[in-house]
């Protein structure tokens, strides 16, 4: 059985649909690390820094999913920190420096990683320093090719709460959390089932390894 490092895990979206695997799943938050526990009692939970976590583990797994946070590289940060309303004091939204410790997990893992790895995060306002797969509303960065895809188009900020939770498949009634947000960040299951079905494929597949270059 392949063992699975699930990094900056959530409630776990990407992780929902995955079978026949042994997983450890890191979450800082322990609140939402409850949660995920609640949802998939057989996974080994561990609240720490994922990137820490990551540094000192990564030689110990087969396949290694990581979200980090994305909220300084999306094009709304840009859209924050540009806006009027920071200027007259209505809101706390300052400029910030995009937060390097995504492209340290993916230089990490492209360099030193001896399995599959898939670094996921918003499509961002800049050009990415290195070149990921675009699919829906996520950048990929893998060592192997993500096939495209058809899913539902899962734009947050359309729909209700309920809905989104019949979509990817959590009832988040009785849990004190901002559900939006948790929903927000979660990555549909049938797209996290489909990159690892797409990493753990046979002999055949293609490995991006070494095309993962600088732009």
């Amino acid at each position: 059985m392949n063992k699975v490092l699930n990094l900056y895990a959530g409630i776990g979206g990407n992780r929902k649909l995955w079978d026949n695997v042994e997983v450890t799943a890191i979450e800082i938050n322990p609140t939402i690390a409850k949660i995920y526990q609640d949802f998939f009692p057989n996974d080994k939970i561990i609240i720490t820094d994922a990137h820490q976590y990551l540094l000192e583990h990564f030689e110990e797994y087969d396949f290694i999913w990581s979200s980090p946070p994305c909220s300084t590289h999306s094009s709304f940060a840009k859209l924050r920190s540009l806006s009027d309303d920071y200027g007259r004091g209505n809101y706390c939204y300052k400029p910030k420096y995009p937060d390097m410790k995504l492209y340290e997990e993916i230089l990490l893992l492209n360099h030193l990683f001896k399995g599959k790895f898939c670094v996921e995060n918003v499509i961002g306002y800049y050009e990415p320093l290195i070149k990921p797969q675009k699919i829906q509303r996520h950048y990929f960065w893998a060592n192997f090719f993500i096939n495209k895809i058809k899913i539902e188009s899962d734009n947050i900020k359309e729909g209700r709460i309920k809905e989104w939770e019949k979509k990817i498949g959590f009832n988040l009634e009785e849990k004190k959390i901002d559900k939006k947000v948790i929903l927000r960040n979660c990555v549909e299951p049938k797209l996290g089932l489909h990159i690892l079905d797409c990493a753990f494929r046979d002999s055949n597949i293609i490995n991006y390894n070494k095309q993962l270059i600088l732009i």
